[in-house]
């Protein structure tokens, strides 16, 4: 039997109710602290910190396993400040008791009367490990909170070998290159196509399908993302608005109500998720806004980890009673826009892989939807009516882990590049041939040989009986049968 340690005593000896921790720190028969089997930390005895003292496992912890804000929120409060003190006296040039007195005075909302850091300034999230923020130097203490946000509200991305991968790949650099690759006309009318497809997969991801107007207006708002107007409720409420298809339910402000997602099961058991209480989730917005728009987070983090911290923290929060999925991704774009490391004009069509790949999307949103759903407790009363109750606290939504969904989006966001647009640009460029081929031979009207050449690529290089006969007397039969020459021709080339 092996015994926890580190962030996992802290959480068991505490009784914490929070989701579970990536990884469990536990004593074995190692030499030195390494990876264990079954996503453990394995510990050797000698390493391990001797008793059951609050503060020897918070130091442990922040040495080895990193910065878990969630369980130090918690388990620096149960440290006396004479025990802090007695620490920072012992060793007052240390790195780790340093960390955790700047946490302490954080967490416990007072001043650690008494103290005498000294020392080199230290980060507070190791840059290997995490993805880090703008920098925000605390000179009494001299650690650099380089979280992504504040010590408000705090999401991590750990630097996996997945998430290492992708960022290797520079995505917006190859964007920027595509889209000089292909010229100004060719990418206007891939652009054309890409907001259309945004904007209906966005829709479609909801089980809705938008009116015309409805899909223009949307697709008109995307071409203003990233503009100079910041985030603020008043501007969030006139793009939920704008996003929700149904006239009746209009938006004047963040929900003031508790509400809750479902599926179709009945009872207590069909709510899947339930986001903060309403003062809660004002108060975390006023906090995303500020990560979302502030010139230190956008010079700080790598613009599509930056729109996935955004996104998918706004749809946790949940601050309006619907349309908060269309305008969670309606926020990739956003700050893709505003971090002037695209394109004017230029949009990576994410939704339209996460329509894609629905399943992939709804695992990234269960990363952190499941685990929270399992600490609120949920009593159904009658249809449509529940009592919920929080059985953590609001570090449940400060804190969270945002690895899975940074790594969701940036895959997605390769293939909106490689495949999506690409795959578009493949597509005009071989109607323009194929037009080009047909015109020489055949006068056809415009528009018929519009919609014979679209119809022959979406077939396979057929034209179709139904288009046939439609168009049999303004068309030469030859010009049928060379439509469809001619596109198998081109659908064979690359």
């Amino acid at each position: 039997m092996t015994t926890p340690v580190g962030y996992a005593f802290l959480r068991e000896r505490l009784g914490l109710r929070i989701p579970p921790l990536w990884r469990t720190a536990k004593v074995q028969p190692v030499v030195r602290v390494c990876p264990g089997a079954n996503g453990t930390l394995a510990v050797p005895p000698a390493v391990a910190p001797a008793g059951d003292d609050t503060l020897d496992h918070v130091l442990f912890a922040l040495k080895h396993e990193g910065t878990e804000l969630q369980v130090l929120s918690h388990a620096l409060r149960h440290v006396p400040a004479e025990r802090m003190l007695a620490e920072l006296h012992a060793t007052p040039t240390g790195r780790f008791v340093r960390k955790a007195g700047f946490l302490w005075e954080a967490f416990n909302g007072r001043r650690l009367e008494g103290a005498a850091p000294r020392g080199n300034y230290v980060e507070l999230f190791d840059p290997h490990v995490y993805v880090t923020g703008a920098p925000d130097r605390d000179a009494r203490w001299r650690v650099i909170f380089n979280g992504i946000g504040s010590l408000r509200y705090s999401p991590t991305v750990r630097r996996t070998e997945t998430l290492a991968a992708l960022l290797a790949k520079d995505l917006l650099g190859q964007a920027a290159a595509f889209a000089a690759e292909i010229g100004p006309a060719m990418l206007d009318r891939t652009l054309a196509w890409a907001y259309l497809g945004e904007t209906e997969s966005s829709f479609a991801i909801e089980r809705e399908a938008p009116s015309a107007d409805k899909a223009a207006a949307f697709a008109a708002l995307l071409r203003q993302a990233g503009a100079a107007r910041a985030l603020d409720e008043d501007h969030l409420v006139e793009l939920r608005n704008a996003a929700v298809t149904n006239p009746l339910d209009r938006a004047q402000q963040f929900r003031t109500e508790q509400n809750w997602l479902r599926s179709a099961a009945r009872g207590a058991a069909g709510v899947t998720y339930v986001p903060p209480p309403p003062a809660l989730a004002a108060e975390l917005m006023g906090e995303l806004m500020a990560l979302a728009d502030a010139p230190a987070n956008r010079a700080a983090l790598d613009p599509l980890i930056h729109a996935a911290a955004v996104s998918f923290g706004f749809v946790f929060i949940h601050p309006f009673m619907d349309g908060n999925g269309r305008l969670s991704r309606y926020l990739v774009h956003h700050v893709l826009g505003r971090s002037g490391r695209l394109p004017e004009g230029f949009v990576l069509p994410v939704s339209i892989a996460m329509k894609r790949h629905e399943d992939q999307y709804l695992q990234a949103l269960q990363s952190f939807s499941a685990p929270a759903r399992a600490l609120w407790k949920v009593v159904w009363i009658d249809e449509g009516r529940y009592d919920l109750e929080l059985l953590g606290d609001d570090t449940l939504y400060r804190y969270w882990d945002a690895t899975p969904c940074v790594e969701f989006l940036l895959a997605m966001a390769e293939q909106a590049l490689q495949k999506d647009l690409r795959q578009e640009t493949r597509f005009l460029a071989r109607y323009d041939a194929a037009l080009k081929d047909v015109e020489r031979r055949f006068d056809i009207r415009a528009n018929a040989l519009a919609t014979l050449l679209l119809g022959a690529f979406q077939n396979g290089g057929s034209v179709s009986h139904h288009r046939r006969k439609q168009f049999a007397d303004v068309v030469p039969q030859a010009a049928f049968d060379f439509i469809e020459q001619t596109v198998r021709r081109h659908l064979g080339s690359r």
